[in-house]
């Protein structure tokens, strides 16, 4: 099974859709970027929902952000905003998942990643998590952008320290 891996670092975090727009990555001409800028945007969620959807929108090509889309993220990281800041480099249990700066992110493909044409699962590593957490993607042929799908890189990671009661 080979594995490709690209890293992408932000000196900041987009906080609107302007300055989302305004990054290189933008371009969405690869499942890595898109992928990428989906976790980018979701550190800013627990500061202004609306702008993390309207930026969510951005990212989904044709397609907007559903209601029970919104509902799983209330759910995944209601009290636990810590699990998007986890997949950037540094993050761990230990420091209480703060990424080091500039925020860098890691994007990994593996012989799986591309089961059927216009379709990508990649996979990004969480710092709490033993196994990489995927994130799934789609090709709109007719501008060859690759658009978020479905956010499946969420599910629970070992609690920071200083939530930890066991620490």
């Amino acid at each position: 099974m080979s594995t490709v891996s690209q890293n992408f670092t932000f000196a900041s975090l987009p906080k609107s859709l302007a300055e989302l727009k305004a990054l290189p990555e933008a371009s969405l001409d690869s499942p890595y970027k898109t992928a990428a800028l989906s976790l980018a945007v979701l550190c800013h969620y627990e500061q202004d929902k609306e702008a993390v959807y309207e930026m969510l929108d951005f990212l989904k090509g044709p397609e907007s952000v559903s209601n029970y889309e919104k509902s799983f993220l209330q759910e995944r990281l209601s009290g636990k905003f810590y699990k998007v800041r986890s997949f950037f480099n540094g993050a761990t249990p230990e420091n209480n998942y703060t990424p080091t700066e500039p925020y860098t992110i890691t994007v990994s493909t593996n012989s799986y990643s591309f089961p059927e044409e216009n379709w990508a699962t990649v996979y990004v590593q969480s710092g709490g998590a033993d196994n990489p957490r995927p994130i799934k993607l789609r090709l709109k042929p007719s501008t060859k952008q690759w658009f978020l799908n479905d956010i499946q890189c969420l599910s629970d990671i070992r609690t920071p320290k200083a939530d930890d009661p066991w620490a």
